[in-house]
């Protein structure tokens, strides 16, 4: 069966038909403002640490490893242009994993955990994954659930702590964001908003159109070109010819065994991590108590009902009525109702009200409280399950425990090989270096950073490494995530300025891009000040060779030819009176004037049957800002303790643009 939580390490995002949803990928990094370059700490981590997050390391490696995982996961099909956005992703890579280990934190001070049984539920239950590993609804079994992960890289420890950290995200935020409501007044005015149609006129120029006409001479070109020199300055980059030998720790992992005398070592001296504190699995009903004023104050009235509600609730469930089942019915509480009140393993006391702590505590398992006042709302709660704080056996760890020591020995193996090889290639030569030992070196052409090394991959340690030897120095050797390489630098063009004929080609397709930027911008908004002067828009359009179209009656949410969605800046059409005659609208390609011609309003029959989805939306755009404000006060208050630290030469290697290679 399913090994979980086999051993702590980086959680991997990959694809699987968008089978895992780790948290706090592109989102949680819109969530803190200024991303890490924002984040100070004194004592700096070291050398291979771009930042330490309440005393949790984030690596360099780690970076490197997600950056590639997300460039991948935009750009599938690769290829060598595709390296030269690195550094931007190593950027969102960092800010995706500080923030994680923030919101973890959190997660974890709140006494926040995920169980070897919410793991394997979730597995098996959530579609995303039942349908890969439990299709039909039985396990694809051992061997085939490892192959599948090994495909996207990934370990069975790696995947199991990702879908971990995912239960526990969405714990934290189902507890932080449970009493987030809209009001009916609110819920109509989207409706209105969403639901109102327009028609209108638009004059269309486009840019294409422009270019036709541009017809610069040499003596423009040139002046554009002495213009704009600086950015052509080393715009042909330096490149480099070079010899290098890998070291794949993977093979030497393979070749490594772990005796039992290892596992027995490695857990005495970690013992305190198998330690699993008490826990209870509890289920609520949750029957809110309104309130009187902003203040707070409990309404007498609605407190009274709110009780004979949660009376009516226990004298069903006395009746034999299932509590999953009252939960979902009853539970004002949304998060936990829809999965039948479960708030699923937690630590004793974690509860806002003692009352119901007290509850929690003195229940056996599978019974049910009365109903609890908790102040905020009356509470009845159920115990699932209780478990006593116990240290788990090494037979219980040991899986978890030989990938780790495993690693640990290859690693050590793969460095004094990679130190011996780097002896000997600077007493004997790299080539004789590694015949010796059966390896074959990789001698390339001129290679320039952003270049894909055969049986690297995309490597800007490696690179950086490579551009900052100096030419025919002795062999060197940097660290990969795969293993090490042993390198030399055999010769070096350095990077120079192409002259003007070089890049004719390239300095007309800027001229004529930016010329024709400029006269689209005049040309529409000519087109509107006629259009609004003469109070005619086609009248305007025909003057200056725009073409006019009519638009069906459009949504919101709609798309119009030439102008694209209307949530974008044609949306003003949305703000206008009928007659009236927009400014000028740019996509970048086209230029646009619109005239409303008709309005048509919501249709108010259509509310009742769309009142649910839109206070859905509604509520779950006020979950995320007020998950995001929680976030933002953690991240910063984890700044101002110095609990939040950024290695700013890490940072700069990763995010180090390629000198010069930007004008290609």
């Amino acid at each position: 069966m399913i090994r979980f939580l086999q051993t702590p390490g980086p959680t991997k995002k990959i694809v699987l038909g968008g089978l895992l949803l780790i948290i706090c990928a592109a989102m949680v990094i819109t969530l803190v403002p200024g991303g890490v370059g924002s984040s100070f700490g004194l004592g700096a981590p070291g050398q291979g640490v771009v930042a330490k997050v309440g005393g949790a390391d984030v690596t360099t490696v780690e970076v490197e490893r997600e950056a590639r995982q997300m460039l991948q996961q935009q750009f599938p099909r690769g290829g060598a242009q595709t390296a030269m956005l690195l550094p931007f992703f190593s950027q969102r890579a960092a800010d995706t994993l500080i923030n994680r280990q923030i919101i973890l934190g959190g997660a974890e001070r709140l006494g926040l955990h995920a169980s070897d049984e919410e793991i394997r539920d979730r597995l098996q239950n959530e579609p995303q994954y039942a349908a890969v590993f439990f299709p039909g609804g039985k396990f694809i079994g051992e061997p085939a659930y490892v192959d599948l992960l090994q495909q996207h890289q990934l370990t069975v420890p790696q995947f199991e702590e990702g879908v971990k950290h995912e239960i526990m995200f969405d714990k934290l935020r189902n507890l932080i964001t449970g009493g987030a409501a809209v009001t009916d007044d609110e819920v109509h005015q989207e409706f209105v908003k969403r639901n109102t149609k327009v028609k209108f006129d638009y004059a269309v120029l486009r840019k294409e159109d422009i270019l036709k006409e541009i017809h610069p001479s040499d003596a423009e070109l040139k002046a554009f070109y002495e213009r704009n020199k600086t950015t052509y300055n080393n715009s042909i980059p330096e490149k480099r010819k070079i010899r290098y030998v890998l070291l794949d720790t993977s093979k030497i992992e393979a070749q490594t065994s772990v005796s039992r005398a290892d596992l027995q070592a490695y857990y005495d001296q970690h013992r305190d991590e198998y330690r699993v504190p008490a826990q209870i699995n509890v289920r609520q009903i949750l029957i809110k108590i309104p309130s009187s004023s902003p203040g707070g104050k409990a309404d007498p009235n609605g407190a009274e009902e709110a009780r004979k509600k949660a009376d009516d609730v226990v004298k069903q469930l006395k009746a034999g009525a299932k509590f999953e089942d009252l939960a979902r019915k009853y539970s004002e509480d949304t998060s936990s109702a829809k999965n039948g009140g479960s708030l699923g393993w937690m630590q004793p006391d974690r509860f806002p009200a003692p009352d119901v702590n007290k509850a929690a505590l003195s229940l056996a398992k599978g019974a049910t409280s009365d109903v609890i006042n908790a102040g905020y709302a009356f509470v009845i709660i159920h115990l699932d399950d209780k478990q006593d704080a116990h240290l788990k056996t090494l037979d219980e760890v040991k899986d978890q425990i030989e990938p780790l020591i495993k690693q640990q020995k290859s690693a050590n193996a793969a460095e004094t090989q990679a130190n011996a090889l780097l002896t000997d290639a600077r007493a004997t030569g790299l080539e004789k270096a590694a015949a010796d030992r059966g390896l074959t070196p990789v001698t390339t052409d001129f290679v320039s950073r952003t270049d894909i090394l055969p049986g690297v991959g995309p490597a800007p340690q490696f690179m950086e490494a490579l551009f900052s030897e100096k030419e025919n120095a002795p062999p060197d050797q940097v660290q990969l995530p795969r293993g090490f390489a042993i390198f030399e630098v055999l010769a070096v063009k350095p990077s120079a300025t192409p002259t003007f004929e070089e890049i004719r080609s390239r300095v007309e397709t800027e001229f004529k891009n930016e010329r024709s930027t400029t006269l689209l911008s005049q040309k529409t908004q000519e087109l509107s000040d006629r259009a609004k002067a003469q109070h005619d828009l086609k009248k305007a359009a025909k003057e200056l060779g725009a073409t006019v179209k009519t638009s069906d009656f459009v949504l919101p949410d709609g798309q119009v030819p030439d102008l694209g969605s209307m949530a974008g800046p044609a949306s003003v059409a949305f703000t206008l009176k009928q007659g009236d005659i927009s400014s000028p609208i740019s996509n970048g390609n086209t230029g646009a004037v619109l005239a409303v011609l008709e309005k048509q309003d919501a249709p108010a029959g259509d509310f009742a049957a769309k009142r649910d989805e839109i206070r859905d939306s509604l509520v779950q755009n006020k979950q995320q800002e007020i998950f995001g404000l929680f976030v933002t006060n953690l991240h910063d208050q984890m700044q101002k303790s110095g609990k939040i630290k950024i290695n700013q030469e890490e940072m700069k290697k990763l995010s180090r643009t390629q000198g010069g290679e930007e004008g290609e």
